[in-house]
C-alpha cells in the first residue's frame, strides 16, 4: 500500500459500523459530529457569534452538518476545498397520523420517501428510526433496532403471475403490519415515548422511518464485497468525516480551508432548510469568513478559488444487465473511486474537474475510473450541479460504484471505501 494512504481496510470495518448506528439521517449526523469532536473539533450553535481562530468547527442542523477546519496562518480570502454528501436514503416513513390497520392487523401508515426500489422493503424484518421533538423544542432519537414491523407479500398461490411482473400500489400494498387486534389512535407514541423513557403527553412530533434490521456485512468467498443498508450516501458521508479528522490530525497546515457539508434531502431534491438548495452551506462559509476579519471581496476571492468534490454513489457495471450501461465505462467494485460525468449537466465535472481529481488520485495513490450513462438511460443527478450553480463554486462529481442502488441493501467492494477516503483526504489536504 502506498505511504500516501492511511486508511486501509479497518476504514471498510468502520464504515459498517457506522450504518449500522445510523439509521436515520439525524443518527449519521450526531455519529459524525462524535467522530469530529475526538478530532478536536468543537460544536458552534448558529444562534451564537463566531470567532476566527484557528481549529475545527461543526454545525448541526436536522439531519444536516456543516464542519470546517482553519489552519494557522488562513487569511480571509483563503479558498476551500469542500467534500459534499447527503445523509438521506430512500425508505419508508412515518404518517403524522401513524396508527392504522385492517383485517385484524394492526398497522403503520408510512409515505414513500424518495426514489425507494418498494420491492426490497417486502418480507424484511424492520425496526424504527428517527427522532421525537418535545414540547419544550428539544428532541430525542429513536433507534428501536429489533423486528418491530413488517411489509407481508402476497403468496404466489393469491397471485400466480408476479414473476412475470410485480406491481405494488404505494398506498395500499407498502402498509407495514405491527400486530394483531385494533388500531388505537396514539399507540405508535405511546410506544416509542415508553422504549426511550419518556411520558408520550411530552411529544409534540416526530419524524421517523423504518430501517432493515438486518446488519451490514462483508460478503463473497474472499470477502471482496461489503452488503449493507444507506450506501448511498452514508459511505461518503464516512469517508468524508475520517478525511477531515485526517487533515485536522496531520499537524500540517493545508493551503485550503477543509470542509465538509453533508446534506440531508437530496433524494427527494434537496429544496429544505438542510438540503444543498438550501442557504445553509453559503451561509456557514460566508460567516467563516467574516469571522476572520474578512469583506465581500475577501468572500468572492475565497469562493473563486474554491473546489467541491461532491461524493455520491455511481452504477457498477451489473452482470446481469450489461446492456444497461455505456460500453465503453463500465466502473468495477474495489477499482477505486469514479469519476461522473455528464454534458447536461445532471454532474458538474469538467474537463478541469477531472483534472484535479485526476491529480487528487494521483497524490493519494489510489486508481480511479469513469462512469457516463447510457445514451438511451435516463441520467441521475447529486448535489454537484446544485453547489456549482447557487455558489459559483467549481465542482466535481465523484464517488463509489454499488450495485442494487436505492434499495434497502445495497452492495459495494469493500476496497472502495478506503480508497474513496484517500483520496478526499489527498484533496482536502492539498
Amino acid at each position: 500500500m502506498s505511504d500516501a494512504m492511511p486508511f486501509d481496510r479497518g476504514h471498510t470495518d468502520g464504515l459498517l459500523s457506522f450504518l449500522a448506528a445510523s439509521p436515520s439521517p439525524y443518527h449519521a449526523v450526531a455519529n459524525a459530529a462524535a467522530r469530529l469532536a475526538e478530532a478536536g473539533f468543537q460544536q458552534v450553535h448558529e444562534t451564537d457569534a463566531w470567532d476566527g481562530t484557528p481549529g475545527g468547527k461543526y454545525v448541526l442542523r436536522g439531519g444536516a452538518l456543516i464542519a470546517w477546519y482553519v489552519p494557522e496562518g488562513a487569511t480571509p480570502a483563503t479558498p476551500f476545498r469542500i467534500v459534499g454528501a447527503h445523509t438521506d436514503s430512500p425508505n419508508l416513513r412515518v404518517k403524522p397520523v401513524p396508527d392504522t390497520g385492517a383485517q385484524g392487523w394492526r398497522q403503520i401508515a408510512v409515505e414513500i420517501y424518495g426514489g425507494t426500489l418498494l420491492n426490497t422493503w417486502l418480507d424484511r424484518d424492520l425496526g424504527l428510526s428517527g427522532r421525537l421533538t418535545l414540547r419544550d423544542g428539544s428532541t430525542r432519537l429513536v433507534h428501536i433496532d429489533r423486528p418491530l414491523l413488517r411489509v407481508p407479500q402476497l403468496a404466489i398461490h393469491l397471485d400466480r403471475q408476479v414473476n412475470d411482473g410485480l406491481k405494488l400500489e404505494r398506498q395500499r400494498h407498502m402498509t407495514p403490519i405491527w400486530g394483531l387486534g385494533r388500531p388505537g389512535e396514539g399507540d405508535l407514541v405511546r410506544f416509542l415515548a415508553e422504549e426511550s423513557g419518556l411520558d408520550a403527553d411530552a411529544v409534540a412530533g416526530w419524524d421517523l422511518m423504518a430501517h432493515s434490521v438486518e446488519p451490514p456485512a462483508y460478503l463473497g468467498r474472499d470477502r471482496e464485497l461489503v452488503a449493507g443498508p444507506r450506501m448511498d450516501n452514508l459511505l461518503s458521508v464516512h469517508a468524508g468525516v475520517a478525511a477531515l479528522a485526517a487533515v485536522a490530525e496531520a499537524g500540517t497546515a493545508p493551503a485550503a480551508i477543509p470542509v465538509l457539508a453533508a446534506f440531508d434531502h437530496e433524494e427527494n431534491g434537496s429544496q429544505s432548510d438542510t438540503g444543498a438548495q438550501g442557504p445553509l452551506l453559503g451561509t456557514v462559509l460566508e460567516r467563516s469568513v467574516a469571522a476572520r476579519g474578512g469583506t465581500f471581496e475577501d468572500r468572492a476571492r475565497a469562493l473563486a478559488g474554491t473546489v467541491c468534490f461532491s461524493s455520491d454513489t455511481g452504477h457498477a457495471v451489473h452482470p446481469n444487465y450489461p446492456e444497461r450501461h455505456e460500453p465503453g465505462h463500465h466502473p468495477m467494485p474495489n477499482g477505486g473511486p469514479i469519476l461522473k460525468v455528464n454534458v447536461n449537466q445532471r454532474y458538474a465535472t469538467d474537463g478541469s474537474g477531472r483534472a484535479l481529481f485526476a491529480a487528487a488520485c494521483e497524490r493519494a495513490g489510489v486508481p480511479w475510473q469513469s462512469f457516463v450513462s447510457h445514451n438511451d438511460m435516463p441520467c441521475g443527478t447529486t448535489i454537484g450541479p446544485l453547489t456549482a450553480a447557487r455558489h459559483g463554486i467549481t465542482t466535481v462529481d465523484i464517488g463509489v460504484a454499488i450495485l442494487s442502488m436505492h434499495s434497502a441493501r445495497e452492495l459495494c467492494g469493500a476496497d472502495d471505501p478506503f480508497l474513496l477516503a484517500n483520496c478526499l483526504t489527498a484533496f482536502l489536504g492539498e
